[in-house]
């Protein structure tokens, strides 16, 4: 395994091709003046002993070892050794709502971007459970399989939005089924889903599925987000409100019965989405009361960096730069 430890130092690389660019408008210039200087053919010969060629390769060689130089911040490494890693979890999947409902502003920023800092503040207290993450609004998607990557997590998490599903609405019932096909149908134990919504549109099928997945050890969790007085939905394009076919502007309400029914009877609990600190406490419990599995995890603990070797090449670009003379031999 390959990678660079600050990455962010790449960026430098960017600046090479304006090097280059600067590079061949100097040359234009020294064309353009040796025409007006005077006689063409005089001014040559006047100039023979300087090389072009090597002026080019003094540029060349500056170049190269800029490259080596950003190449060495960035610090090249490769791992040298992996060890696997026990630890005692469970398996959790985020099941989080993307429809347009949750950019409804009664908790601010909007619905869903409280969601993102909620799931964000849960995944620090998860330190040795996997996670997977499952968006969903009129079709459901599995956004990333269960991983104890929480950094990965967090990325795929941070991109979540209403683009991201097609589709709109509220199934709750799908997104239950593609997040329990996420576990190990083995198990039958040591799972758990954690439903994030405002569960705006009634789901026949939600309690149905969410018994389903009960009976196959799955302890499902449900977060609220919204309030039960609601708010216009607004469309972040426009800035206008959602208005139904009679015109009056759609008032996207909290369904908390519905939550507080799934979670029941998946042998959960409901929390409506007000303190994130003390909605991600309380599930945090609810995780450390059940049983743990052992999680093994390969893990790659020693770097070894080339930084070093990139500093020498930079180190005798420049000075052997120093060496080469823009004279050539006349004869």
């Amino acid at each position: 395994m390959v990678r660079f430890e600050h990455t962010e130092h790449l960026l430098l690389l960017l600046l090479i091709p304006v090097l280059i660019l600067l590079f061949r408008a100097v040359l234009r210039w020294k064309k353009n003046t040796v025409k007006k200087i005077g006689d063409e053919m005089l001014v040559r010969q006047l100039i023979r002993s300087f090389s072009p060629k090597k002026y080019t390769a003094r540029f060349i060689i500056v170049l190269l070892s800029f490259s080596c130089l950003i190449i060495a911040a960035a610090n090249l490494q490769s791992a040298t050794r992996a060890e696997k890693i026990n630890r005692q979890g469970i398996d959790i999947m985020i099941v989080l709502d993307v429809s347009r409902s949750m950019l409804a502003a009664d908790i601010k920023p909007s619905r869903l971007e409280r969601s993102k800092q909620f799931i964000s503040k849960l995944m620090n207290k998860l330190e040795n459970d996997r996670v997977g993450l499952v968006i969903f609004a009129g079709r459901a998607y599995v956004q990333m399989p269960l991983t104890s990557d929480h950094t990965a997590a967090g990325l795929y998490v941070s991109n979540a939005s209403p683009d991201a599903v097609p589709a709109q609405g509220t199934v709750i019932a799908d997104a239950l089924k593609v997040a329990n096909s996420g576990f190990n149908a083995k198990d039958k134990k040591y799972k758990a889903v954690i439903l994030i919504t405002d569960g705006e549109d009634h789901d026949e099928q939600a309690l149905k599925m969410a018994k389903q997945l009960a009976g196959n050890g799955v302890v499902i969790h449900t977060i609220g987000v919204g309030s039960t007085q609601g708010a216009p939905i607004v469309n972040p394009i426009t800035g206008e409100s959602r208005r139904d076919l009679h015109g009056n502007i759609v008032i996207s309400r909290l369904n908390e019965q519905e939550l507080t029914d799934i979670a029941h009877a998946a042998n959960g609990i409901y929390q409506q989405l007000n303190d994130i600190e003390t909605v991600a406490d309380k599930i945090t419990a609810q995780f450390a009361g059940m049983e743990q599995k052992t999680i093994q995890d390969n893990r790659l603990l020693n770097y070894r960096s080339f930084f070093q070797w990139f500093l020498v090449l930079a180190f005798a670009g420049l000075t052997g730069e120093l060496f080469i003379s823009e004279k050539r031999k006349i004869t």
